[in-house]
């Protein structure tokens, strides 16, 4: 039964550890209503399976035919004298039972009904006696349950136990179809994702998704479903029938027989599978979570961290494979990449049988109502100004030509054979390992995206108009927008952010949650100035740390180069400038100054930064983009180490006099990824050697960041730098080294510059403008070295 001990797994309602699940006819009440209605019904049963016999017999006459030969067509002994309902507290003594006290009914006597159960076993009796109160119960229900679905049920359920009784029958539900009613269920559906997703997990990273994993299937097996009406009136659209089908199976095999234990028992996550899952996994992630906020302060200490942090991103994960039409976790021949083939099904993660969680209500009003007029992005509806490219995604850029697929071929090119081959595992879904649901370095914008797709968050380009009649709901959003920057820009005056949220020239890219702005980029486009300048950006901060910030940035990049628009420019306050870091921004501006000054207001005490656009990158999908390209590299790191493995055999021709051999042929030294040092032309004409190394030289002098390296560092303007630096060296001395041909050879020359840029390097700190230079200027050296045929390119 469903009132023993609570979860020891941990449950997102460890704080109301106590409470049982709502009680068929109570309404789903949480608390001592439920766990009260089943306590008494085993009460009731233990008390009536001690009485004396003819109290038991009394008890089953009720519900027992009349056999007494002829025409009686009495279907169970009434009482004369019925007790007082409720019973009188002085009537404690215990009442006398008379076989031969008439039927009120028939007139027939109390044996004349029972006189097929004189020779019954004492264990059968007792367990008719189980199913009668089952029956008594469920007339109770039948009686208080207000919707019409559930009501039928139990009265379709009263009308079993009663004819079991009457024929001394065991109850068997009767139905087209009977337990499991979907393959894989949901229990091993979830127990392959654990295996797909975390398999390659260290164990004790391995065992805290296992908790989790118990955790889910135990709230499901506990979970009380909304009635098919309350799900109409909260989803008009929905398969109402389907819904239907799987809750009068729910209430028949799992939820009734919690209390009425002569009906068979099923756990809904052994019976179940992904279609149910789907139909309440929305909003049971959503009330979890939110009881799991409310009841943080009760939770134990070593109990939050995995509630409060990891369970609602395994959700998120696992949320992606309920609903992907491709998840192979709900594949009948599920494999996860062991040797072998399948894995064999076993149980890893079931539930307790006896856990006693949370009953968490539904009302209509506690979800997302998709149906609502909010324009949902699956259907690709538009605002009555511009549509954000949401439901479709952006044209990547043309093919290659000819001439660019024919370049040649670089030295350490990965073939394009071996990439195909490592491109069909990733593509294969079974074969990508995901990210460690704990790594802090999984995408910001995952969840957003994912809610993006499941239509939880709708992105808008609005803007006022003054040639078109306004729109009431976009006035609305511009409204809601107006209020979020107000809000989170405090040092904004109000008046200032209104006349740009509301000037025709300004576009918003808004985000609407629940049909509700909460949040957005605030824009002018200058198309002939070839950027647009950000001028709000802002999320209520109810709903930040939640990536909405990175997808929206990610949606204003993709509009912007559907129109051909490359560069973002925006004034950073103090508390910005780290979020526009992560999003690509930087202090080093690519627009020519005369094409920005005068058409954008200079903000005092804000930093200008700036942000090119590349064409060719889907921003919204970037970081799916950017994991699968670490899976190709992490096979190809996997296929090389397999190579490296390999032994091979000793060398053997020392013992036959050769002194030494070549590097390369030592067996398997080139499978590690070794190759010869590029020798390039050594020039040996002193002259030729003079007029090569000068031209470099004077190209490298010439660079606009060769600046801080023209002359020896000055112990005046860098204190301490040769106590830094022991062999210091610059661009004029190497050019009075040059005019004394101290350079013999090019590895003097090449050493020298070296030395120059490893210098600044190491006295130099990474964000400092000499740093910089130093790199974009070796980077430079470097080419001409390879132009002159010094080194191999």
């Amino acid at each position: 039964m469903a009132d023993s001990a609570g979860i020891q797994q941990g449950s997102p309602a460890i704080g109301a550890v106590g409470s049982a699940p709502a009680a068929p006819g109570l309404g789903g009440a949480e608390g001592s209503g439920a766990a009260g209605g089943s306590a008494r019904i085993c009460v009731k049963k233990a008390q009536l399976r001690s009485s004396p016999l003819p109290k038991k017999l009394e008890k089953l006459g009720v519900y027992s035919s009349c056999k007494v030969e002829g025409a009686c067509k009495c279907n169970g002994w009434k009482s004369q004298n019925p007790p007082p309902t409720p019973p009188r507290s002085e009537q404690q003594q215990p009442v006398i039972v008379n076989l031969q006290e008439p039927c009120r009914s028939c007139s027939h006597t109390l044996g004349d009904h029972v006189t097929h159960l004189e020779h019954v076993p004492e264990d059968e009796i007792n367990r008719l006696l189980g199913i009668v109160l089952d029956v008594e119960y469920l007339y109770t229900c039948v009686h208080k349950e207000e919707d019409a679905d559930t009501k039928q049920v139990y009265f379709s359920l009263f009308k079993l136990l009663r004819k079991s009784i009457l024929q001394m029958g065991k109850p068997t539900l009767e139905s087209q179809e009977s337990p499991p009613f979907e393959r894989p269920s949901i229990e091993q559906g979830v127990n392959n994702f654990v295996q797909y997703k975390f398999s390659h997990l260290p164990s004790k990273e391995h065992q805290t998704i296992v908790e989790l994993a118990k955790m889910f299937l135990n709230q499901i097996n506990y979970w009380q479903m909304e009635t098919p009406s309350q799900r109409r009136q909260r989803l008009p659209n929905d398969d109402t029938a389907g819904y239907k089908a799987n809750y009068t199976r729910w209430l028949c095999y799992c939820n009734v027989p919690q209390f009425c234990d002569s009906l068979p028992r099923y756990e809904t996550t052994q019976i179940f599978g992904r279609t149910l899952l789907r139909s309440v996994f929305t909003v049971m992630r959503k009330q979890l979570l939110e009881q799991a906020r409310q009841e943080k302060d009760k939770l134990p200490p070593e109990k939050r961290t995995l509630i409060l942090t990891h369970f609602p991103k395994f959700l998120s994960m696992l949320e992606e494979e309920v609903y992907s039409h491709c998840s192979p976790i709900w594949s009948h021949n599920f494999f996860a990449g062991v040797p072998g083939g399948q894995i064999p099904v076993h149980t890893v993660v079931s539930a307790p049988p006896d856990a006693r969680p949370l009953y968490y209500s539904i009302s209509p009003a506690s979800s997302v109502d998709l149906s609502s007029g909010a324009v949902s992005p699956a259907k690709k509806a538009s605002t009555v100004l511009e549509p954000c490219p949401v439901g479709e995604k952006r044209k990547l850029m043309e093919p290659l030509s000819q001439e660019e697929n024919k370049r040649p071929r670089v030295m350490g090119d990965i073939p394009m054979e071996l990439i195909n081959e490592v491109m069909a595992t990733i593509t294969d879904p079974t074969a990508i390992p995901e990210t460690s649901l704990l790594s802090a370095h999984s995408a910001r914008d995952e969840a957003a995206r994912l809610e993006e797709r499941r239509g939880v968050i709708e992105f808008h380009v609005i803007g006022n108009s003054l040639n078109q009649k306004p729109n009431k709901r976009i006035l609305m959003w511009l409204v809601g927008l107006q209020n979020v920057f107000s809000h989170q820009l405090p040092r904004m005056p109000k008046e200032y952010i209104t006349r740009l949220v509301f000037d025709p020239k300004h576009k918003t890219l808004s985000l609407i949650k629940d049909g509700r702005v909460i949040g957005g980029i605030c824009f002018r486009m200058f198309p002939s100035q070839g950027f647009s300048e950000i001028v709000f950006c802002a999320v209520t901060s109810n709903e930040q740390v939640k990536g909405y910030g990175t997808h929206l940035m990610n949606h204003l990049k993709e509009y912007h180069i559907k129109h051909h628009i490359l560069n973002f420019l925006t004034y950073a306050d103090e508390y910005a400038i780290g979020y526009f870091k992560k999003q690509g921004f930087s202090k080093d501006i690519k627009v020519p100054k005369a094409k920005y000054v005068g058409y954008i207001k200079d903000y005092e005490g804000a930093t200008l930064m700036g942000c090119e656009l590349n064409p060719s990158i889907p921003y919204t999908e970037f970081s799916v983009i950017i994991k699968k390209q670490k899976e190709i590299i992490k096979k190809l790191i996997e296929r090389k180490q397999m190579q490296i493995r390999k032994v091979y055999p000793g060398l053997s021709c020392f013992k036959d006099g050769v002194r030494q051999i070549p590097i390369e042929n030592i067996p398997g030294i080139r499978e590690t990824g070794w190759k010869p040092l590029g020798k390039g032309k050594e020039i040996k004409d002193p002259e030729q050697l003079y007029v090569a190394l000068k031209n470099i030289l004077q190209n490298v002098k010439s660079h606009q960041n060769a600046w801080p390296f023209m002359e020896p560092v000055k112990k005046t303007e860098a204190p301490g730098y040769y106590q830094v630096i022991r062999f210091p060296m610059d661009l004029k001395t190497m050019s009075e080294r040059l005019k004394s041909r101290y350079y013999t050879t090019r590895k003097l020359f090449m050493a020298d510059m070296q030395r120059v840029f490893t210098n600044c390097r190491e006295y130099n700190p990474p964000e400092s403008e000499y740093y910089k230079c130093a790199n974009l200027l070796e980077k430079f050296f470097y080419t001409k070295i390879k132009e002159a045929g010094l080194i191999d390119k």
